[in-house]
Parts: C-alpha cells; sequence; structure tokens
C-alpha cells in the first residue's frame, strides 16, 4: 500500500505566488472576443473587459499575467497600440493565422486588465526585431513618473500615473522565433538590452527575465549563463532575475496529429509520462543554474507550458483553440505539483494559455463562458500560493506501465499556511483506485476541514457551453476520519485531490 508520510516540522521554502501565473498572446480567440470584447460590445464588460471572465479568473486567484508574447512579442512595436484607438497602426498577425491585428488592445488595456484582475504585470520586450531604444523607451513610457517625453506621452494618452512592471522579457524564444539566435549571441545582446531596461523607481524595481532554453537544450542554458556571467564575478542584483523554461506536452511529437479529446489508454499514458518529464528538466536545467548561482539568487521562471493538441475540427488552425479533458486537469495537477516542490528555484510560471487557446482555462463562445477542468485544479491549488513547502515522500507507490510507457501512481506536494495543512495528490491511473494511507510526523490530532476532487469520472469528459458543469471541482468523500495524525485516502481513478487540515 502507498504511504505519504508529511513532515509537517520541516518547511523547505516559500511556494511564489507567481508559480501559478498564466499567458495572454495575441493569439487566436485569447485577447480579443476571450479577454476583450471592447466597450461598444454587448456582452457586458467594463472597460472593454469581460465581466465574466475578470470575475472567474479572480476566483482562482491569478497572481502575475505575461503579454503580448510569446512569438508575436518579437514582432510587436508597442507605439502601434497607444493613442487614440481609430489611428492605431494595424498589422499582419504572421505567426498566428496570418490575420489582421487591429492593435486596440495595447498597454494602457493591458495594465487596465491587470488591474482588475488584481494581478502582477509581467510585459515581454521585443528583442528579436525591435532596437534597444524601442525597448528603452517602452519600460520610460511605463513606469516613469517626472517629465520626459515618453511619461509626457502616456499622460497624453490619458494615464497621468505611471504604472508597475513587476517583471519584464528581454525578449521570447529568441532560439526560435524570437531570431534564430545562438545562446552566445543572444547572451550578449540580452546583456545590451536588459542595460537599458531603466529603474525609475527604486522601491519598486522590475525583474528583468531573460530568454532560457527549449524544453532539454542544457546547451542554451549552459552558454546563455556563461556567456551574462562573463566578466561579472559579483553577478549585480537587478541584472537577471529569472532564467525561463519553456516545455509543451506532445504526446504524439511536435506536431499535433489528433484532437484533446481523441485518445485511448496508450495516448493517455504517453500523455502523463510527458507530463511527469517536467520533473526532469526543471532538475537538470537548475544543476546547471547551480553552478553559476549556488544562492539561488535567479528564479527559473516556466512561463510557457501546457498541453498542444490538434485544433477542434472547423477552427482556424493558426488560433489553437482545443478542448480541456480531465486528462488535461491531470497534467495540470502534475506539473504544479513538481513547481511546488522545486520551490526554491522555480519561482515563476505560466500556463499557456489563459482562454481560447491551448491548455486554457476559460473558453467562451460569443456571449458564452465556460470553465475547464484546468480551472477547477487551479481553483483547488489556489491554497499553495505563498504557503511553506512542507517535507514530504511516497513509497510504496507504484510505477504503471502501459506498452513503452512508464509512469508513478501518484505524485503529490503539501504546504501550510495561516495554521492549515494543504495536501493535493495526483492518481494517475487511468483505470484504477489508489489507497494512500497518509501519517503526520507530529503526534497530535488534525482535522479535515475541506476536501475536494477533479475527476472521479471518464478521463475523456469535458466541459461544453451546453454542459459547462460537466466536470467540476466536487466534495471529496473518499477522506476516512482522521485518527490522530493519520488517515487513509481512496483516491479515484484520473483524479485530482486536495486535502485541507488543521
Amino acid at each position: 500500500m502507498a504511504k505519504l508520510v508529511i513532515n509537517e516540522t520541516k518547511k523547505m521554502g516559500e511556494i511564489a505566488p507567481e508559480i501559478y501565473g498564466h499567458f495572454s498572446e495575441h493569439l487566436g480567440r485569447c485577447i480579443y472576443e476571450g479577454l476583450y470584447v471592447g466597450e461598444d460590445s454587448d456582452i457586458p464588460n467594463v472597460k472593454g473587459m469581460r465581466k465574466d471572465v475578470v470575475e472567474a479568473l479572480k476566483e482562482i486567484k491569478v497572481p502575475v499575467l505575461r503579454w503580448p508574447g510569446g512569438c508575436f512579442a518579437d514582432e510587436y512595436h508597442w507605439k502601434d497600440g497607444i493613442g487614440d484607438k481609430k489611428g492605431r497602426k494595424k498589422m499582419v498577425n504572421t505567426h498566428w493565422g496570418g490575420v489582421t491585428e487591429d492593435n486596440s488592445f495595447g498597454t494602457h488595456e493591458f495594465m487596465e486588465l491587470c488591474e482588475q484582475l488584481g494581478c502582477k504585470t509581467y510585459v515581454n520586450g521585443n528583442l528579436g526585431s525591435g532596437t534597444v531604444q524601442e525597448m528603452s523607451e517602452w519600460v520610460e513610457y511605463m513606469t516613469f513618473d517626472g517629465e520626459s517625453p515618453m511619461s509626457n506621452l502616456r499622460k497624453a494618452n490619458g494615464s497621468e500615473k505611471a504604472w508597475k512592471v513587476d517583471f519584464f522579457g528581454v525578449g521570447n524564444e529568441n532560439w526560435g522565433c524570437g531570431g534564430n539566435m545562438t545562446p552566445q549571441y543572444y547572451a550578449n545582446e540580452y546583456r545590451r538590452y536588459q542595460t537599458y531596461v531603466r529603474q525609475y523607481d527604486d522601491k519598486n524595481p522590475i525583474k528583468k527575465v531573460c530568454c532560457g532554453p527549449n524544453v532539454d537544450d542544457y546547451n542554451w542554458t549552459e552558454n546563455v549563463l556563461k556567456t551574462c556571467f562573463d566578466h561579472t564575478p559579483e553577478f549585480m542584483h537587478g541584472f537577471m532575475d529569472f532564467l525561463s523554461l519553456h516545455y509543451y506536452v506532445h504526446p504524439l511529437g511536435w506536431e499535433p496529429k489528433v484532437s484533446a479529446t481523441e485518445f485511448d489508454d496508450d495516448l493517455y499514458y504517453k500523455t502523463m509520462k510527458q507530463a511527469y518529464r517536467m520533473e526532469e528538466l526543471v532538475s537538470r536545467h537548475s544543476a546547471i543554474m547551480d553552478q553559476y548561482d549556488p544562492d539561488k539568487k535567479i528564479g527559473m521562471s516556466v512561463d510557457e507550458w501546457g498541453c498542444w493538441f490538434k485544433v477542434e475540427p472547423g477552427t482556424n488552425p493558426g488560433f489553437l483553440y482545443q478542448q480541456n479533458t480531465v486528462r488535461d486537469a491531470l497534467v495540470a495537477g502534475i506539473t504544479l505539483n513538481i513547481f511546488n516542490k522545486h520551490c526554491d528555484r522555480v519561482k515563476m510560471a505560466c500556463l499557456a494559455q489563459m482562454v481560447n487557446v491551448l491548455q486554457a482555462v476559460i473558453l467562451t463562445e460569443g456571449e458564452k463562458m465556460l470553465r475547464t477542468p484546468t480551472y477547477h485544479v487551479f481553483h483547488m491549488y489556489r491554497h499553495h500560493q505563498g504557503a511553506q513547502l512542507l517535507e514530504s515522500s511516497l513509497s510504496g507507490c507504484g510505477i504503471i506501465e502501459s506498452g513503452d510507457e512508464k509512469v508513478p501512481e501518484l505524485t503529490e506536494s503539501v504546504s501550510e499556511k495561516d495554521g492549515v495543512i494543504t495536501v493535493t495528490v495526483c492518481n494517475l491511473s487511468v483505470s484504477d483506485a489508489k489507497t494512500l494511507d497518509v501519517q503526520f510526523a507530529e503526534d497530535k490530532e488534525y482535522e479535515v476541514i475541506e476536501a475536494s476532487i477533479v475527476g472521479d469520472t471518464d478521463p475523456h469528459d469535458y466541459n461544453t457551453f451546453e454542459n459547462p458543469d460537466n466536470v467540476v471541482e466536487k466534495e471529496f468523500a473518499g477522506c476516512k476520519k482522521v485518527s490522530g495524525n493519520k488517515f487513509t485516502l481512496t483516491l479515484p481513478a484520473a483524479s485530482v485531490v486536495e486535502i485541507r487540515l488543521k
């Protein structure tokens, strides 16, 4: 029988709230129709932002939102998206569907959205096709409160006060769509560009994100760090605060071959194995970072992650619109457990993407909106935000074999905040319930104050606009009464479970 031992006396570090971040790119219907409908829309909105979507997102406590991309970031010229909307320059979105981008959602609109969500701002700058001056002026436009050309331009466009930019990405995927650069070339460009991301507010410094590797490109991580640290024996605070990592679950290879709802047991386990690979990637890239940054002053930002399947039939292939099943919920639970347990290095992550794109938490169709199974996992896991990771370990946990695929039966993470312990466990088996004995280190009485589950149903199940509550977060009845400092869980197949105790 599997056993989970929790040492509530040993705290391993704080789980940064930003691990539960999200990503919104000018791609398909993520922003337009998803987040933003414009002030003249018949769909209820506040300053153009959909009220239903914003309210739903506030319920999962979105901590940070990344924008405007993605690949789009390195072809985005910010001055096209300010001023009178009627006069804004139109462009072709060459990366995503070849559609016309009218730039009606720009810097002011993004800051308004983040204010409504109550979240931190993560702006990704254009290093691939932009200039140092353009990036520098954007930072000045957004964050300088004094007298200057860019500050005055912002004021003329209706924003008297400067905004707070919490995180700024100096380029995106510069090994690929952001310029097809070598790691050494990008690192030297990073050194130059980041110099001009000025800190106009010492009390609220911008944290800079360096473009890190794609999946398992350990050579990129090694050479970017080596070049950035060259002639920098004392790595200055603020030179680099994060190194990014991008990883998508492609169970049948990079080219998506089937939709999110089409899978048999073998493909299900391929997906679980791909999701669990995040453990290896984080560990190995962290080991390289440890050589240059043993004190862990640089955080890892997994600012693009999630499932990437074939688009839904009849939709624009460039819009990356896909359904979201219980299988996706398992991927989210597995991944977030991994991030939690690596909270000493992983300090930010952004699910791709927030609405209507890839593994979205929200889908919309006209005035209709639904929460996906992934949304409900984020809602459960919100209790981990800002909590202290507790030492925990699984034993007696078997390995599931299906063809060539091998994955662990269970994954977990445990945290404590305000005297409440949150335990999240995923049962990866597509067919079998699992029994788990849970034991705390201290000999004291605990009681369950909340227990919930996503799953306990066919892993193919998903929500539709006709049946938006087919898969929801439900009360979990499989937790037997706590006896002192131990209890037993019966975890249904293909489920994500949360138990909260005090």
